[in-house]
């Protein structure tokens, strides 16, 4: 199951993307179309990296067949993308470049901690964040009027994943979390699912460090309480290393992941292992061609190097949302037009699948999925 055909290919297509790919087209207008610039900072190096250059390959893939179209609407994107390594500092930082640089909004942020970097970059210069993956609950309250969010929150999904747990019976729940602020939202988030659902608190929680094999420490804090599910907040190098140790000292019980865990990098760090492992998802299946938007995706797919993969979908459905909150305002590049323009999506279907960009940290219109990957790496609902 890999993540990308060609990983080289891709990471060279992510640093020359801060030109406009392609040569101009010619339109059949008198002037050429006008770029709207987004400026994006994802971590193409480091310990999210297999995420990042997906995401980020996927939002590139639709605003490169978009710039491509006959019929050009008077505007083409120019996606200029820097790499952060997952750092928050980093991402803050070109942030404040992107936008000084003339970046008309800041798009696709890729992490908790960077994602709130840049929504306070993009509040201090007056600007807007479309589409974080990942981003904390706070960035979601209403009083927050510069973010808009593509992808359920954190708390949907720890929502669906502790009510799955209850409603199968198991009540016995512990909990793992990189320490970073990925991590700390998503024990607040599970376990106020937990004190919403009036389940008892959870029997053991562990704080491991980010992107790291040093596991034991949570291994046995959680193993000497004998949960009967473990729920994930981390990154796939560190939830595969907790989830072999566990089963070589003899859990038998169930783990669950966040989507950010991302199920093919998880799938190469744990193998035939992986068997049983649960992932939430929050875009539909990047092989289920019925729906219109995937149809979309996959054709576009056949030009590129990437495989399909749920991180590279939502980035192309994050895309596509951006493109229809542009052409609602009218083609506008002012910031009061372009927040009109997305407060107005809030149940828009997008080929099949429908998103919420002022959804608070629970929104009831989106459906979030459960999968399980059996030991081949087939998925299953």
């Amino acid at each position: 199951m890999p993540l990308i055909k060609n990983r080289r290919s891709l990471l060279s297509a992510c640093a020359a993307a801060a030109a406009l790919v392609g040569a101009p087209l010619a339109w059949a207008r008198a002037a050429p179309p006008r770029k709207f610039v987004l400026g994006q900072s994802v971590p193409l190096t480091g310990a999210a990296d297999l995420i990042g250059l997906a995401f980020a390959g996927g939002s590139k893939l639709y605003f490169d067949a978009f710039n491509e179209r006959k019929d050009n609407p008077g505007w083409t994107f120019e996606l200029r993308q820097m790499d952060d390594g997952y750092s928050p500092e980093k991402a803050a930082a070109n942030a404040k470049k992107l936008l000084a640089d003339g970046a008309d909004l800041l798009f696709g942020f890729v992490g908790t901690g960077s994602s709130d970097a840049g929504a306070e970059v993009a509040t201090q210069m007056n600007s807007l964040l479309f589409a974080p993956f990942a981003a904390s609950d706070r960035l979601r309250d209403h009083s927050v009027t510069n973010v808009f969010n593509v992808r359920p929150s954190m708390s949907d999904e720890a929502f669906k994943m502790v009510r799955h747990c209850a409603t199968i019976g198991m009540n016995r729940l512990a909990m793992v979390a990189e320490d970073d602020a990925m991590g700390k939202a998503g024990l607040v988030a599970v376990q106020q699912a937990m004190a919403e659902l009036k389940l008892p608190p959870l029997v053991a929680s562990a704080v491991v460090p980010v992107n790291s094999d040093k596991v034991n420490g949570a291994v046995a804090e959680i193993m000497k309480a004998q949960p009967q599910a473990v729920i994930q907040v981390s990154l796939f190098n560190t939830s595969a290393a907790f989830i072999r140790r566990m089963r070589k000292a003899g859990y038998v019980g169930t783990f669950l992941n966040f989507s950010v865990v991302g199920i093919d990098p998880l799938f190469s760090a744990l193998g035939k292992d992986i068997g049983g492992v649960v992932v939430s998802q929050v875009v539909p299946s990047p092989r289920q061609s019925a729906m219109p938007i995937v149809k979309e995706y996959l054709a576009a797919l056949d030009t590129s190097d990437l495989a399909p993969t749920y991180e590279s979908l939502e980035g192309y459905i994050a895309a596509k949302a951006l493109a229809e909150a542009v052409r609602r305002s009218g083609g506008k590049w002012d910031k009061p037009s372009l927040q009109k323009a997305m407060g107005t999506m809030t149940d828009y279907d997008i080929g099949g699948f429908r998103i919420n960009l002022r959804a608070g940290p629970r929104d009831s219109i989106r459906a979030i999925d459960l999968v399980t990957i059996r030991a081949d790496g087939k998925i299953v609902r």
